[in-house]
């Protein structure tokens, strides 16, 4: 997802037939993307889709994809809530009632949208949700902050200081060292060694 931060969308068509050809699923392409819209908004995201339907159609895969979409207008903010909660605790509860009152609506649609409308979704887990939004934001630069919280996230779901090193270390070739070294020293002030 790294390719679609940083819409190197050539590079991103090349992957996803790797992708597909070492079995992941055209669900799992698709939601790994769709994955990408609440951190580097819907034009880039969408500017990805288009990439990967491209990859699709030329293999033969019918589209639409299946929906994976589980929360709707009415529910959104709270199956995202619930999801915050489950990945990061009581400090969701803090973190909106801390918010100034010009500011709470902010925190409200991050919780429906980022969590409600993504992280509910079908066809990838909570760990791969989570660790693909930590490489997302990684690459992002400028965004220590938000990945200090998923580092948290990712260790609070079940993945291990390992993996996140793994993950990062991936990204590298991709996103380069400054934003490598960032997110690691990230990784180590939230995770120390054993």
């Amino acid at each position: 997802m790294v390719l679609a931060t940083n819409q190197t969308l050539p590079q991103l068509k090349a992957h996803v037939s790797a992708a597909l050809n070492v079995g992941l699923t055209p669900v799992e392409i698709k939601e790994a993307v769709y994955q990408c819209a609440p951190y580097i908004g819907f034009p880039k995201t969408l500017n990805a889709i288009n990439e990967v339907n491209e990859v699709f159609k030329a293999k033969n895969i019918a589209l639409p994809i299946e929906s994976q979409k589980t929360a709707d207008e009415d529910n959104r903010f709270q199956k995202g809530l619930a999801t915050q909660v489950e990945i990061f605790g009581d400090v969701i509860a803090k973190m909106q009632e801390s918010a100034p009152s010009n500011q709470k609506h902010i925190q409200e649609y991050l919780s429906a949208f980022c969590f409600g409308d993504f992280y509910t979704r079908g066809g990838l887990d909570l760990k791969t949700r989570e660790l693909l939004t930590l490489c997302i934001i990684s690459a992002l630069g400028g965004a220590e902050g938000q990945v200090k919280a998923h580092v948290q996230g990712n260790k609070n779901v079940g993945n291990d200081k390992e993996t996140l090193i793994t993950a990062i270390t991936h990204c590298l070739p991709y996103m380069g060292f400054p934003r490598t070294l960032n997110a690691l020293a990230c990784v180590n002030e939230i995770i120390s060694e054993n």
